[in-house]
């Protein structure tokens, strides 16, 4: 991830500490709380209130999730390297680590493993241990079949890691609220995307 910084304090204490115990300081220091029952009700009223729009159409429910999470992702990203001030990543292995010890952590308060890299390492798995957005939640069946709960998370990711030039297909392989063992997020790097200057821009 890219950033333009005014200072060296915050690249030089990511450097001087591990980048999760820098995450924790972020979150500690830089980041407004809310309470997370009352984030997890919000965000499941929405998804509830999706679910009634569209008359249980769930394909059509996830799609939109994916939508509003990739409009959260490009402009959230401005304001995680805003607390941050990380450096750009030069691969999609930091890339990962600085997804899972420092974006979840800074905005979720969690930090998911990354594993399951493909054997050329253009993608990788994102597991989920906890998720604050389906804590207290239990889908009824015929949800369960089709409805990715927290499908704004893929839109997220997506959003964020699309503007810093990096064009990703980022998907649901399984969640625990459909009876699977585990939580996981599949990330594919397609393409690096070329830094455009905008018409009329030098």
């Amino acid at each position: 991830m890219s950033a333009s910084t005014s200072g060296t304090s915050a690249p030089a204490a990511a450097s001087r500490k591990s980048l999760k115990a820098f995450s924790e300081d972020v979150w500690k220091n830089k980041t407004a709380k809310i309470n997370a029952e009352l984030f997890t009700l919000t965000y499941g009223s929405i998804v509830s209130q999706l679910c009634t729009d569209y008359e249980r159409d769930f394909t059509r429910v996830n799609n939109q999730l994916y939508s509003m999470g990739y409009n959260i992702g490009v402009r959230l990203i401005e304001d995680f390297l805003a607390r941050t001030a990380l450096p750009r990543c030069d691969s999609l292995a930091k890339t990962s680590e600085v997804i899972s010890k420092c974006a979840f952590k800074v905005f979720l308060n969690v930090t998911p493993q990354i594993g399951n890299w493909s054997s050329n390492k253009d993608s990788f798995s994102i597991f989920l241990e906890e998720n604050p957005l389906s804590d207290f939640v239990e889908l009824p069946m015929d949800a369960a079949r089709e409805l990715w709960y927290s499908n704004i998370v893929c839109g997220v990711l997506k959003g964020a890691l699309e503007m810093v030039q990096m064009d990703c297909d980022v998907w649901f392989v399984s969640d625990v609220l459909k009876g699977d063992q585990l939580t996981e997020v599949r990330v594919k790097l397609n393409r690096i995307l070329k830094d455009e200057i905008p018409a009329g821009e030098d």
